[in-house]
């Protein structure tokens, strides 16, 4: 029997991290959007309440669930607020390349002098496509687009390695950005900036990139159950030739799509946690998993934007601001594209059947 319900403590996890979101994040993400930011309070709440520790190593004052309490975790506050999400975890993705390529000294090392410091943030920049050169101890080249204002620590990640490069001093040039701007919106130019580690380890940097892949993942599946559970309830409420137009078959198959489409995303996205939690090679999952929640995102939101017909196009409503989010969180980390490349690789390299994690033989 396959059994879908959380377990008690990752339940409560869930319920914290959505009545966070709704009571905090929601009511001011307009206000968010405009300040570039979630407000000290906000920070200060959720680092008191652990929402970003949940999955750090205990080593680094987490709780150690795992990839899955992540994403139960990211989906919840990016039904909220997807840029407010990415705004509140100081150490963002970076941390998986730390954890999987250098380990617990590079935890203590680099991590750790964050922990606490008021609006620290994080990121990993994918560098598979080498637009940053790494030579003789420097990093050199530009990163068009990185979804944050500040940054204390910058990872570069490829397809072998991983390489920390000195922060401070990095200039920052603000981007207007299309989504996730409550994170802030930036260009960074490294012209000499310093390396201060740097690891080769392809095993570890596949690892790596599959738990950043499977953070969006999650971020994307919040994205769109917020889009489709906002317009099927004005679908509810709009009556159109003497009933809600949510009644009419046309409009009742597409909410129907919309909610298979975000329950079938979840499933994957949980399907691949719980590989990376069971230490199997998840590769491949991690890449589906982004692929279908990323797609399914940007069909839910455009056809969530198409039932609240013109309110859906005006501030409002949110869902003019989901598109753009989902949009965004597709192209991060090498995009669609290129996990959908891994993700088939990983098919035609196994003729394993086809199975759910935990279920497949052995």
């Amino acid at each position: 029997m396959i059994d879908f319900d959380l377990d008690p403590a990752l339940e409560l996890l869930r319920e914290t991290a959505r009545r966070f979101g709704a009571e905090r994040l929601r009511p001011r993400e307009r206000e968010s959007e405009a300040a570039r930011a979630v407000g000290a309070p906000n920070l200060a709440a959720a680092a008191e309440i652990g929402l970003a520790a949940a999955a750090w190593p205990e080593s680094l004052g987490g709780a150690a669930l795992g990839a899955l309490g992540r994403a139960v975790v990211l989906e919840e506050l990016a039904a909220a607020d997807p840029g407010a999400a990415l705004a509140l975890d100081p150490l963002g993705p970076a941390v998986h390349a730390l954890a999987e390529l250098g380990g617990e000294p590079a935890l203590r090392t680099h991590a750790g002098p964050l922990i606490g410091r008021p609006g620290a943030r994080a990121w990993l920049a994918w560098n598979g496509d080498g637009r940053v050169t790494l030579r003789g101890g420097r990093a050199d080249g530009r990163l068009p687009w990185v979804p944050a204002d500040r940054l204390d620590l910058l990872v570069l990640l490829d397809r072998d390695a991983a390489a920390v490069v000195e922060a401070d001093g990095l200039p920052l040039a603000p981007l207007r950005g299309a989504g996730l701007r409550a994170a802030g919106a930036s260009e960074v130019v490294l012209a000499g900036a310093p390396v201060r580690a740097w690891w080769v380890h392809p095993r570890g940097a596949r690892r790596a990139l599959a738990r950043a892949r499977l953070d969006l993942a999650a971020l994307l599946v919040g994205v769109a159950r917020a889009a489709a559970e906002l317009s099927r309830a004005y679908a509810l409420q709009r009556v159109a030739f003497g009933r809600p137009i949510a009644h009419h078959q046309a409009l009742a198959f597409l909410i129907a799509d919309m909610a298979s489409a975000v329950d079938g995303a979840r499933l994957l996205v949980h399907d691949a946690a719980l590989r990376l939690d069971a230490e199997e090679d998840a590769d491949g999952a991690c890449a589906a998993a982004f692929v279908e929640a990323a797609e399914q995102a940007l069909f839910v939101t455009p056809n969530a934007l198409q039932i609240l017909g013109g309110h859906g196009f005006v501030q409002d409503y949110p869902i003019e601001k989901w598109m753009r989010e989902a949009r965004a969180l597709s192209l991060l980390h090498g995009g669609v594209d290129a996990a959908r490349e891994d993700a088939g690789r990983a098919l035609v390299a196994s003729d394993a059947p086809l199975a759910l994690a935990g279920t497949a033989p052995r």
